[in-house]
């Protein structure tokens, strides 16, 4: 720090996007974190070791300053690194609260971190652990859980992104990492309150009292701090009117200095420039308001002289104190050292084999198997699964039947996830290789009741959605998703019908529907390894899943959370059939 000019200091409290991260500004603004956002090199398709060149080629620049300190590499990791291409997509969040598995989650987390350092990755955007109080919210998916102490209890991730348990000597809140190369430094977000807004509306307001604050949206950074995390992003929202990224009372008076958290914290993108309406009216403004809030990193991405000019000049000016900004860059190069930054800048692709390979793909179907939740089995006494692998006909039908995208959800590959990418039916691999499987994505009644099936299958869903994009005033099943159900399941079908729902949340689900199904499954959003729906359909394994929040009657009722006055659900939180 005593060596450092304030040029660099301002450098270390810049982020920006891969795309302007050229060796000319790295080296002239001494910048401490770069990003990937968008499609890395342009390609959905490129390898471990052009990722591996790409940030090295960013890294080498970085060190060619005067003091040689080393930038962080980040991405979204948050399911999984999802933006890799081959990689090992794991079931979202809400599908990981259903399992209630430590254990597992903590395995999950160090194979994140394996396939990202594998890539040059040193840093996720992970764990979200939002407690969604509304399904409402266009990133439910991305919250553990509707209760604040299985959310806390799912923190365990931590330990699998940066290493093991936290010595018992270790200064509280002091980020800790094992002495691994493969693990990441995490981020704990959106700090807080960012899943309790407002009919759930993505960046809204939370309105609610202080001890409700604490006891619902501030317990899990508790336990993400006990976990030695690193790092904690700001959200978007606003707390009882006050937008949490120019929040001093919260980022300063209560996460660093009630809590004793010792790492850095760090804006979403174009985080500060939201703290005026219209976005960025006032950049001067905003600058000030969120370092002074206690904002240590800033994700610019992309207008980085507006951002290192404009801080720079509140410094000089006095508007900002020299000792805020040496609380930041302490923070930061805390990080960088504790996790051996210093020591390995520099990544190499020896480790390529780690991105998808066999070991995290059965990680992963464990995932999906442990996550699915099993609603109705079949009526009165006479349960429908598991179904028998051997059968002479098996219809396969709906929109999520033959889609990877859609089973991935968003944050995989693209922000908005994707649409398409045939798999390899999992059920024709787990059946007997006697039985017959018609697919049929949008089947009419005429092919559903005139042929003679055993039973059917029908996987329908929400298409891919991140953030504002996943609103939903109504949680409905889209149109050709309940036509799919209809026409198998109607009241002239000779067979079963099995329907897996692939969504990020609970839907609406009307009584004559429901009546109409015999067996009912709610998978999530369960990523690559669909394989783990069927051994559970057919029985090699039994359903275990747990409901991580509640599933409505109707939208009317929400918001409604386990534990409220008025509480009548259709299935109530923590329900789940077992086989």
């Amino acid at each position: 720090m005593g060596r450092m000019t304030l040029a660099e200091k301002v450098g270390q409290m810049t982020q920006i996007d891969r795309v302007v991260a050229t060796h000319d500004v790295m080296k002239k603004y001494f910048i401490g974190k770069s990003i990937r956002r968008n499609d890395p090199m342009k390609v959905n398709n490129a390898s471990a070791a052009r990722w591996v060149t790409t940030v090295n080629k960013i890294q080498e620049a970085a060190l060619s300053t005067r003091l040689g300190i080393p930038m962080l590499f980040g991405v979204d990791a948050v399911h999984g690194h999802s933006y890799m291409y081959r990689s090992t997509i794991f079931p979202h969040n809400i599908g990981l609260g259903a399992t209630r598995d430590v254990d597992l989650i903590k395995r999950i987390g160090a194979a994140t971190a394996a396939e990202c350092t594998a890539t040059g990755v040193r840093y996720v955007f992970s764990p979200t652990i939002a407690v969604c109080r509304d399904p409402r919210w266009g990133r439910c998916y991305e919250s553990f859980s509707e209760d604040p102490e299985l959310v806390k209890n799912m923190t365990a991730i931590i330990s699998g992104l940066q290493g093991q348990v936290v010595p018992s000597n270790s200064r509280k809140g002091v980020p800790f990492f094992a002495n691994d190369k493969t693990k990441v430094a995490a981020c704990a977000k959106h700090y807080v309150g960012d899943g309790g807004t407002n009919k759930g509306i993505n960046e809204n307001d939370t309105v609610l009292p202080w001890s409700e604050l604490v006891r619902i949206h501030m317990l899990p950074y508790v336990g993400a701090i006990e976990k030695g995390v690193a790092t904690v992003m700001v959200s978007y929202s606003s707390v009882n009117g006050t937008k949490m990224h120019a929040n001093r009372d919260l980022i300063t008076g209560y996460l660093k200095n009630k809590l004793k958290f010792r790492g850095f914290v760090i804006s979403d993108m174009m985080g500060i420039d939201k703290i005026t309406t219209p976005i960025g009216d006032n950049y001067t403004y905003s600058i000030e308001a969120g370092i002074g809030a206690g904002i240590d990193m800033v994700m610019v991405p992309y207008n980085t002289t507006s951002f290192v000019n404009g801080l720079t000049r509140l410094v000089n000016e006095g508007f900002i104190p020299m000792s805020r900004v040496d609380d930041a860059v302490s923070r930061i190069l805390r990080v960088k050292f504790a996790m051996g930054l210093f020591e390995a800048p520099l990544a190499d692709s020896t480790s390529r084999n780690k991105v998808g390979n066999n070991e995290h793909r059965r990680l992963a179907r464990e995932a999906v198997r442990k996550s699915l939740v099993l609603l109705k089995n079949g009526h009165d006494s006479s349960p429908v699964l598991p179904l028998p692998k051997k059968a002479p006909l098996i219809l396969v039908a709906g929109s999520h039947a033959n889609n990877l995208g859609f089973q991935c959800g968003g944050w995989s590959m693209r922000w908005q996830g994707f649409n398409g990418s045939n798999v390899t039916s999992a059920v024709r691999r787990t059946v007997d290789p006697t039985t017959q499987v018609v697919f049929s994505q949008q089947p009419d009644q005429e092919l559903a009741t005139l042929n003679n099936f055993s039973h059917a299958i029908v996987v329908v869903g929400e298409p891919p959605y991140a953030e504002s994009k996943g609103q939903s005033s109504n949680l409905t099943l889209p149109a050709d998703g309940l036509a799919a159900i209809e026409s198998v399941c109607g009241r002239k079908r000779r067979s079963k019908c099995v329907v897996v729902l692939v969504t990020g949340r609970p839907v609406a689900i009307e009584p004559e529907l429901l009546a109409r199904i015999d067996a009912l499954v709610a998978a999530w959003l369960p990523g690559t390894e669909g394989r783990g729906v069927t051994d559970v359909l057919f029985g090699d394994h039994g359903f275990t899943g747990k409901l991580p929040r509640t599933w409505f009657r109707s939208v009317d009722q929400l918001p409604m959370n386990v534990g409220d006055e008025v509480y009548d659900p259709l299935f109530p939180f923590g329900f789940g059939l077992a086989t």
